[in-house]
């Protein structure tokens, strides 16, 4: 990012269920690191997966950033309503042969050793019941993190041809998150340190796209005594909108800030701003991952 460059960061939630206390960390982290640099923070919905997504759950999240003193600049981007770009894009990469028909199934590729072999590259399979898969021929294997610093990706995984439209019609996640970020203009993504593998190959998109990627900032996560990273899938509890204080001064005490005894009395907007003028990327925890006694 020059010094020219406004600063744009997102937070980019599923509606599949309430926003838990990882989540929090997430919208937290990018709300500060955005507003310590005096940018814009948006928030965009990534309803990209009907089955998994639960009725209700976006206006419910919208809901509880408000009554924790988050305010969005701009309207909401909804990912369900972005298929024809999604589609433009795969048109023109299965036009160009940059992307090909896919029919393997995971049972192939676990037999095959667990790592896409590029079975169906050069066979002309036909779109019925087929996957559309992105040829990798330059893979990214190493990238910098503003906070992890250098970070090295298995060779196995940058190197798959990898899916960018399911064999159902649904949009994979890779895809549609980097054609976004492009479109709204992010300059840097601040998110949870379960997505630095996927990292690779969005970077990987940003170049067949022509276009320069993004700084990536990746928060540690937080998980449970048995290891598990907070979410929606394994039921984690949605944080309380009607008192709102205490997660909040929690999660900033997870990002590495020690906020006075005092903050908790405060307003969700005073605290938000207090966050603000102490974030520091130093005070930061280096490692991927938290432990909480819950």
């Amino acid at each position: 990012m020059t010094q020219t460059t406004k600063y744009i960061g997102r937070f980019a939630p599923s509606p599949s269920g309430p926003l838990h206390f990882g989540s929090l960390i997430a919208a937290l982290g990018s709300y500060l690191q955005a507003k310590s640099n005096q940018g814009r923070w948006i928030v965009r919905m990534e309803d990209l997966d009907p089955p998994r997504e639960m009725p209700g759950a976006a206006d419910d999240i919208l809901r509880t950033l408000e009554a924790y003193g988050f305010e969005w600049d701009g309207g909401i981007m909804y990912q369900s309503q972005r298929h024809d770009a999604y589609q433009s894009q795969i048109d023109q990469w299965l036009a160009q042969g940059d992307a090909y028909y896919c029919q393997c199934s995971r049972k192939a590729i676990k037999e095959a050793g667990g790592f896409y072999p590029g079975t169906c590259r050069n066979l002309n399979q036909q779109p019925k019941d087929s996957a559309v898969r992105l040829k990798v021929d330059k893979p990214i294997t190493l990238f910098d993190d503003q906070l992890h610093g250098q970070i090295a990706l298995p060779t196995a995984v940058a190197g798959e041809d990898f899916i960018i439209r399911r064999r159902d019609g649904l949009f994979a996640y890779n895809l549609a998150v980097v054609l976004d970020d492009i479109e709204q203009g992010i300059t840097e993504v601040v998110r949870g340190a379960d997505l630095i593998e996927p990292t690779g190959r969005q970077i990987g998109l940003y170049q067949q796209l022509g276009h320069a990627p993004v700084s990536y900032l990746h928060l540690p996560l937080a998980v449970t005594e048995n290891g598990n990273k907070l979410s929606k899938q394994n039921h984690a509890p949605g944080i309380d909108k009607n008192n709102p204080r205490p997660a909040l001064v929690a999660a900033l005490q997870f990002l590495g800030l020690m906020p006075p005894a005092e903050l908790a009395e405060l307003t969700v907007e005073d605290i938000l701003l207090w966050g603000v003028e102490h974030w520091q990327l130093n005070k930061l925890p280096k490692t991927t991952a938290i432990t909480l006694a819950f």
